[in-house]
């Protein structure tokens, strides 16, 4: 993959924020590419995963693709340091929005993006979009499998909780009032 990929800010926020790249493991540990795509597919639903792009970050963030796509959908596995699986799919526009967020800049108006998390997901703050670790005030969370909608008008979270602590088992806003602001719908 190339330097300018725009798949690589995406890698960066996501190794930051839900820890769901690849990381480096002892060489006689680390998962084959086989595994790693396998892994990468278990994040959508059959139908997209078929089709979608897998990429694999190391433990500085850069991308290797493992398997060229065709549907826009660009799918990583799971991160073997998380609790829990983790691996992520998500749309073009979806990796527009994670950019603009690693990116501190405000995520692109009018392009609705969705992320597929189906495996299950991570640990992470509720309330503090650029937490790394749990404190005793950014409202740490453990998620379930889900889909994110990101992307969209104010308007359209508003019809959706934002408590700090919320009921993960049903629709919630996650990041409530910042601009990463995003529905988190969980599947299970």
């Amino acid at each position: 993959m190339t330097a300018n990929c725009p798949v690589r800010p995406l890698a960066m926020a996501v190794v930051v924020l839900l820890g769901v790249c690849a990381s480096a493991q002892a060489a006689d540990k680390a998962p084959s590419d086989k595994e790693l795509i396998a892994s990468a597919l278990r994040a959508a639903p059959p139908g997209v995963a078929k089709d979608a792009t897998v990429v694999v970050a190391d433990a500085q963030g850069k991308m290797r693709t493992l398997r060229e796509g065709k549907n826009g959908f660009t799918c990583m596995p799971d991160n073997p340091t998380t609790p829990g699986p983790d691996p992520m799919c998500m749309d073009k526009n979806a990796l527009e929005w994670a950019s603009a967020w690693m990116a501190h800049k405000p995520p692109p108006a009018g392009k609705i993006g969705l992320m597929y998390m189906l495996e299950g997901g991570t640990d992470a703050s509720n309330t503090d979009p650029y937490a790394t670790q749990p404190t005793a005030s950014n409202h740490w969370i453990k998620t379930g499998a889900h889909v994110m909608v990101v992307g969209a008008d104010a308007s359209f979270y508003d019809t959706y909780p934002k408590s700090a602590d919320p009921d993960t088992s049903a629709p919630y806003v996650m990041w409530a009032g910042t601009p990463y602001q995003h529905l988190m719908a969980p599947i299970k």
